[in-house]
């Protein structure tokens, strides 16, 4: 990525590349510099450096908005993967030197932290003192944007990570490796008086005839809702979380999907609560890792599993894996 600028070449500082993807991520120069770090004037005089290096302008700037040049966008991509290879090699040695320890970022979709991250949070302590964990809540598409960027190195989340075929560049192998850890079903919500209330053995065909409420669109359960629930018309509510969904429910405005690890939780935050559950085969999901398929603690991630697998045994789950 050196250019020769008046015979002497300048190559661009890992600062430079890392403010401007914070910008290109974010396209708002406050909102950027607060998710680096950096002040915000620090911030601004980074881009303009890396313009300066490269003699091309990345960004423009109005009153209104940022936008990220055509140009821009192709040195945001160059750049992502410079900062991932930075990440990998950091990681490599950190691996190297002794397993289990040093930074390890989580990434956990907001439908499962509430719930394992307990038991996870339990089992670092307990197992795995000399390992920092940093944990960060974000909805799927973020947390694989993050993860393939080099930014986080494991996810908790629903599998396939791809809720959908992904088209990969080159046609090559997939950026990400999973690791399932288990299965879970998934139960019906209503309030007491609903005519299907403690009923056991409702088929799933009957969520076509409900007004079910789903989450904002960006989690990957209520895609998993909305392909259960194959015809549902108009939806006049949606809610940022489950915590919101159940307490619509008890309100007499719908039912919803729990996980069967969320019900225990979602479930004691309000009295006027029934719950259903689906007749076998019941509706589920899958719950694993996911991580770069070229991470260098790969070793070290499957480990981890195995451990933490025996550690949500407790739970309501089906183990696999």
């Amino acid at each position: 990525m050196a250019i020769s600028t008046n015979g002497k070449t300048r190559t661009p500082t890992v600062a430079q590349l890392r403010a401007f993807l914070a910008v290109a991520d974010h396209l708002h120069f406050r909102e950027a510099a607060a998710a680096i770090g950096s002040s915000q004037p620090g911030l601004s005089g980074a881009v303009a450096g890396l313009e300066e290096a490269l003699g091309a302008r990345l960004v423009e700037r109005t009153t209104r908005r940022v936008i990220i040049t055509p140009l821009g966008e192709r040195v945001a991509a160059h750049a992502r993967r410079v900062l991932g290879a930075l990440h990998e090699l950091t990681e490599e040695v950190e691996a190297a030197r002794r397993p289990f320890t040093g930074p390890l970022h989580l990434g956990v979709i907001p439908t499962v932290a509430p719930y394992l991250l307990p038991t996870v949070l339990k089992l670092v302590r307990d197992r795995y003192p000399d390992l920092t964990l940093h944990v960060h809540e974000e909805r799927t598409g973020s947390l694989l944007d993050g993860l393939a960027a080099g930014r986080l190195d494991l996810l908790l989340l629903a599998l396939p990570a791809w809720g959908s075929p992904r088209p990969k560049a080159g046609g090559g192998a997939s950026p990400t490796r999973e690791i399932p850890l288990f299965d879970e079903d998934f139960v019906l919500v209503t309030p007491p008086e609903h005519e299907l209330a403690g009923r056991a053995d409702v088929s799933r065909e009957v969520l076509l005839e409900l007004d079910v409420l789903l989450l904002e669109e960006g989690h990957c359960l209520r895609d998993q809702a909305l392909d259960l629930c194959r015809e549902t018309g108009p939806e006049s509510t949606r809610a940022a979380g489950l915590s919101t969904l159940v307490q619509l429910v008890a309100g007499g405005l719908g039912v919803t999907l729990l996980p069967a690890t969320a019900l225990e939780v979602e479930a004691g935050r309000a009295d006027r609560l029934a719950v259903v559950r689906f007749a076998a085969p019941a509706p589920g999901r899958r719950i694993g890792l996911a991580t770069r398929s070229s991470a260098t603690r790969a070793a070290e991630y499957d480990q981890f599993a195995a451990v933490l697998r025996e550690a949500l045994a407790p739970l309501p789950v089906r183990l696999v894996g």
